[in-house]
């Protein structure tokens, strides 16, 4: 039956009618339209009697309508007269004052319970009803199978609720009045109340902001702080550990430093990270590290440090490739044997532009051949000055085999940390990095990460890149089991759906839902895919977003390298400046595309190759190489560039197209072929491959011979030989097409 019936059988409006079943829960919600016929007779009773109205029951189809005057006498004593005849009273519609009541009901009451019948002999007969009989008219009821009240009313549950709460509740940024009162404890009413003595008007569905519920809450006295913002996906979409990172500066606590250790691969940076370890081996303990994770933590002085045992600045640049800065403090292993190399000179290069703090530690020193003041004077011209001449960069002396100046190289790294005052929140959700990845043929997919914030916990739920997952297990560096790791600490956990990249960034998120929902819009969102290009550095400049082009400068000999730099430093406009980040002799390298794209910048090739590895590398990154043969063309691109006269547009042309005659010889990427320009002109560019009209790969002319001399060009109807580089193994028949990829200058 419909409430709005039953309301007008009682004579009633829908809302009176609601207030009623408030005040004594018939189990009826409400948001209910309508109730079973039984529970419409009941709830009709039991009102038409408390408010002494006469109703017509006809409507529920109980036989003839009659109506007796009901006696105070025999309403009181109705409970017990289970089964008693219904009275005939003569009909009557409309509502009558309670001297006039005549209700057609069963003596039992039906549909009112025990417990609320005594609860109105204590208001109506001004009489009190015992808690023992209170429990005997309880137990009754549910003997005789009534309708007995199996919740308790809206009104007691509400009241229950609305308990002030003990210790420090959470409130997000807005919160509406309602559910400020139900997080706090706080009547509904005083806050109000609270919030017009302060000056702001607030109905209970109405929102307020974090620091005007703070003033509330305190005046009330309860205590609060502002909840934990969920990660956005803006952040984790670009990396933006910054901000992620972003806390209160009264929940930072302070955290160990995270350290890497870089250097030329045979001046003993293994061998000092293998010294630091076993200084931190308890003793007895034999094996010492029992499992290789990426990552590890020691204490010096009560203090703890932790290592990244990383490849090298190949990893710590991949990291920051992918917006990951979680190295505090880089330490520089040069050997005072052999001084300062060229992957030496990457090093200083790729940690200067991390923004770092930067320590030398000269290794070697016990040798015979040691010369620990050139090696200072070597290393000084790279732009790290020793403080004993006068710079800020801590050297320190040491040697892994002796272990002689390992303490004093901790020493520095926990005066540099302290320098810092590195901090973080450990009572948050987590967010961690990831620094190596790999797929274990028992456990699946397994990475090693640093947390940053928070306390990661076994069993926490993830977002890590475009997957997702759950910590299955954690363990740390001597291959224990662990359930939680702090800020700065380092753990290698299962439980990833797919394996994540080095650098990508792990996000704890609350649910399974939510993590699914985040997963769902970075993927939508092509996280992962090239970001960016020339086009849109060239927009940054314009903008004035960035002040300096960042270049990597690879060149074919020291005085070409030392000539372009110098002219490059020479050019600068009031708007933007050249910054070479790294300069070197040879091939353009992974490291070098790497460096370029953690920089947000270009790679300048000049007479000197670029492997297909590589430039595939630069692709997926985003990063631009320009190649050139000619200087004078290098500098006209770079000053067009600075100046602005470079539209974020590229235009392709076509050079020439070649018939293949002949393959001489083919190894992996790298061909020797042989043909006839068909037409335009051949020059040592990039070129389509097509095979029977279809295009199939792509490739590079590296060099260009006509019999046994080296040519720069091959015109209409003359033939050549070539070398190039395509990962499509080229057939006799096939047809290259030569192109050229250019950027317009304004006005053209």
């Amino acid at each position: 039956m419909r409430l709005v019936q039953v309301a007008k059988v009682l004579g009633m409006t829908g809302q009176e009618l609601r207030k009623e079943l408030l005040e004594v829960d018939f189990g009826v919600k409400p948001t209910d339209r309508e109730v079973p016929d039984t529970l419409a007779q009941g709830i009709v009773r039991f009102v038409s009697r408390k408010h002494g109205l006469t109703v017509d029951m006809s409507i529920f189809g109980e036989g003839p309508e009659v109506n007796e005057t009901v006696t105070e006498k025999e309403e009181t004593e109705a409970p017990a007269k289970e089964g008693a005849d219904v009275e005939k009273v003569q009909p009557q519609k409309g509502v009558t004052k309670r001297s006039e009541l005549h209700v057609l009901r069963k003596l039992t009451l039906e549909g009112v319970s025990k417990e609320d019948i005594a609860r109105q002999k204590e208001q109506e007969g001004g009489g009190e009803v015992s808690r023992k009989e209170r429990e005997e008219l309880l137990r009754e009821a549910q003997s005789q199978g009534g309708i007995v009240q199996s919740k308790k009313s809206a009104a007691t549950q509400l009241q229950e609720q609305i308990k002030k709460k003990e210790g420090v509740v959470d409130l997000p940024e807005e919160i509406s009045v309602k559910e400020f009162a139900e997080k706090t404890g706080i009547q509904v009413p005083k806050i109000i109340q609270t919030l017009m003595k302060n000056g702001v008007m607030a109905t209970v569905n109405q929102g307020i902001d974090y620091d005007t519920a703070a003033i509330v809450a305190s005046e009330l006295g309860v205590q609060v702080r502002k909840a934990e913002a969920g990660a956005r996906v803006e952040e984790l979409f670009a990396g933006n550990l910054e901000e992620l990172l972003k806390d209160e500066p009264e929940n930072l606590r302070p955290r160990a430093p995270v350290v890497v250790v870089m250097g030329h691969v045979d001046h003993g940076k293994t061998a000092i990270l293998d010294a630091i370890r076993e200084t931190d081996v308890v003793s007895g303990e034999a094996g010492g590290i029992t499992q290789h994770i990426g990552a590890y933590q020691v204490e010096h002085h009560g203090k703890p440090i932790t290592f990244l045992d990383t490849p090298g600045h190949e990893a710590f640049t991949a990291m920051r490739a992918r917006g990951a800065q979680v190295t505090d403090i880089a330490v520089i292993v040069v050997s005072a044997e052999e001084g300062v190399k060229a992957t030496t000179i990457e090093a200083i290069h790729h940690a200067k532009e991390a923004g770092v703090p930067v320590i030398v530690a000269i290794n070697k020193i016990d040798k015979e051949a040691a010369d620990i003041d050139r090696v200072k004077g070597e290393v000084a011209a790279q732009g790290l000055q020793p403080e004993e001449w006068g710079g800020d960069t801590p050297f320190v002396l040491c040697s892994a085999k002796t272990k002689k100046g390992i303490p004093e190289l901790l020493d520095a790294v926990l005066l540099s940390a302290e320098m810092q005052e590195l901090k973080a929140n450990p009572n948050r959700r987590a967010v961690a990095t990831v620094i190596e990845s790999h797929i274990d043929t028992a456990h699946g997919p397994l990475a090693t990460v640093i947390v940053n914030a928070g306390t990661l916990h076994v069993g926490d739920i993830f977002v890590c890149g475009v997957t997702t997952g759950k910590v299955r297990a954690m363990m740390d560096a001597h291959g224990e089991r662990i359930e939680e790791v702090i800020p700065s600490g380092p753990a290698r956990i299962a439980g990833f759906q797919d394996v994540p990249r080095v650098g990508d960034i792990l996000q704890i998120f609350p649910s399974e839902r939510e993590a699914r929902a985040v997963q769902e819009e970075m993927l939508d969102r092509g996280f992962g895919q090239k970001k960016r290009n020339l086009s849109d550095l060239v927009s940054r400049l314009f903008e004035g977003k960035i002040r300096h082009l960042k270049i990597v400068l690879k060149a074919d000999m020291q005085g070409s390298l030392e000539a372009i730099e110098s002219s490059l430093q020479k050019k600068e406009t009031v708007e933007v400046s050249p910054k070479i980040i790294h300069g070197g002799i040879g091939a353009v390298s992974e490291t070098d595309v790497m460096l370029a794209s953690a920089s947000d910048g270009i790679v300048i090739a000049f007479h000197v190759p670029v492997p297909i590895e590589v430039r595939k590398t630069a692709e997926r990154d985003g990063v631009t190489i320009r190649e050139y043969d000619i200087i004078y063309k290098l500098f006209e691109e770079i000053d067009d560039l600075l100046k602005g006269l470079l539209e974020p547009e590229e235009k392709e042309t076509i050079s020439g197209h070649l018939e293949v005659l002949g393959v001489f010889y083919a190894k992996r990427n790298e061909q020797i072929i042989g043909g006839r320009v068909a037409d335009g002109i051949i020059k040592r560019l990039q070129f389509r491959l097509f095979r029977e009209q279809k295009e199939v790969g792509t490739g590079r002319i590296t060099s260009l011979k006509k019999v046994d001399k080296d040519i720069k060009e091959a015109k209409e109807g003359t033939e050549c030989g070539m070398r190039v580089e395509s990962s499509i193994p080229i057939v006799v028949g096939d047809r290259l097409e030569v192109f050229v990829r250019e950027f317009k200058k304004k006005g053209k």
